[in-house]
């Protein structure tokens, strides 16, 4: 191997892939083989040497755009199966050759979560404000974009959406009809609809997307209720009223580790007395540490799952009192593995919305995401908080007794 981009790469494999099979075809038409044998396996063709100098520089965020723009083409497998590759060899331990950048993703972290309110609109726009078609095309009739619940195992997208909603329903503790409920990052309006036609909530939901607010007013005008649902465009630091509940799904990523006191405050001021609020949110379980590249650039600018240990802090100085904390492990997993079946499916209609790349860089972050929460670290968590220690009952069996009660209903 001779020495240069090549010869670093060609060490980068060996250090990386000690388990599992990964075939490299280079440029020259070369084959090199890296691992044991044993476990996934899989192979890609890397298609000139100008790729070879950007994944020897910078892996984490070529190897993405290199399969976006057919500078690499899996093969024995797609993507799922050469990411699955890495990530089964990375989830335990750092590679010493990227340790350097890994260091300075975190000294950047600050800069690059600080989220102000104009770039975090801007930040949200990037994703959400695609063309509503896209996401009608792989996820469920209710387009929920987060992490589903399966109380089996075997549920169908549309159940296990359902099942999520009614899981944190219950933790909410609607007990009575015309609570008033704040819903931050209310998304197409699912979780809105729902507490306000199957729990008789008023609700407010707020988005920093113009595509989301758009469609989430025309399907609370469609379902008849625009008198108990709506919708605002609005920053949740901006909020200064009381509210019974509030409930976050799938928004706590976008905020940023800079602005957890501000979120956490915004919770705890807008929060009556006697209220309840549940955090559901992406983590990670082996501690601090930063977005990807890839995922930054092209995916989720200025996000971030936080390891728990950054989010008790703000917490617990916002005066705010934790009152359950459950993890979901590999409910997400799950999703993305249904998402990513939906969507190849669809492909061929997403590509004349879009077209092959944006086709790519979209099953990239899907397989990678689903992996990262079955080989790596991330988890799900829901934070229930509340400003009173007699704000819910001693146990949890109203949780259960909740949930209990409505599983025998259809799916939507």
């Amino acid at each position: 191997m001779k020495f240069g981009f090549r010869a670093a790469l060609h060490h980068l494999f060996i250090a990386t892939v000690r388990e599992g099979r990964l075939d490299v075809i280079w440029p020259d038409d070369q084959r090199t083989s890296y691992g044991n044998g044993t476990g996934f396996a899989a192979g890609m063709r890397i298609r000139g040497d100008s790729w070879v100098r950007r994944l020897a520089l910078d892996p984490g965020m070529a190897l993405g755009e290199a399969y976006m723009d057919q500078g690499i083409m899996p093969f024995n497998g797609g993507i799922y199966e050469l990411l699955a590759v890495f990530y089964a060899n990375i989830r335990d331990r750092t590679i010493p050759a990227l340790a350097w950048k890994e260091k300075l993703d975190q000294l950047l972290r600050p800069l690059l979560q600080a989220n102000p309110a104009k770039r975090a609109k801007h930040n949200v726009a990037h994703h959400y404000d695609l063309n509503g078609r896209l996401y009608a095309l792989f996820l469920d009739r209710d387009r929920q974009y987060s992490c589903a619940y399966f109380p089996h195992g075997d549920e169908t997208l549309e159940a296990a959406q359902v099942a999520k909603k009614r899981h944190i329903a219950a933790k909410l503790a609607l007990t009575r009809p015309g609570l008033e409920v704040l819903d931050i990052g209310c998304g197409w309006g699912g979780m809105a609809l729902t507490l306000a036609r199957e729990y008789g909530a008023r609700v407010l939901g707020i988005t920093l997307s113009e595509e989301q607010l758009a469609a989430a007013r025309a399907r609370a005008a469609e379902a008849g209720l625009s008198a108990r649902v709506r919708f605002e465009l609005q920053d949740y630091r901006a909020l200064n009223q009381p509210f019974d509940r509030i409930v976050s799904v799938g928004m706590f990523e976008h905020v940023g580790v800079p602005n957890y006191p501000a979120y956490f405050a915004a919770i705890k001021r807008c929060l009556k007395p006697d209220g309840v609020a549940l955090v559901h949110s992406i983590g990670r379980s082996a501690g601090p540490s930063a977005t990807n590249g890839w995922i930054a650039k092209y995916i989720f600018p200025g996000g971030y799952s936080p390891a728990l240990s950054e989010v008790m802090g703000p917490v617990e100085a916002s005066g705010l009192i934790i009152t359950d904390v459950e993890i979901l492990r590999l409910h997400y997993a799950a999703t993305l593995a249904l998402w990513r079946k939906r969507f190849a499916a669809n492909r061929d209609a997403i590509s004349a919305l879009y077209d092959e790349r944006f086709c790519r860089m979209f099953e990239f972050y899907l397989a990678g995401s689903e992996l990262a929460f079955r080989l790596a670290d991330h988890m799900n968590f829901q934070l229930q908080l509340a400003r009173e220690p007699t704000a819910l009952p001693l146990t949890r069996d109203y949780m259960f007794e909740a949930e209990r009660a409505r599983l025998a209903e259809p799916a939507e």
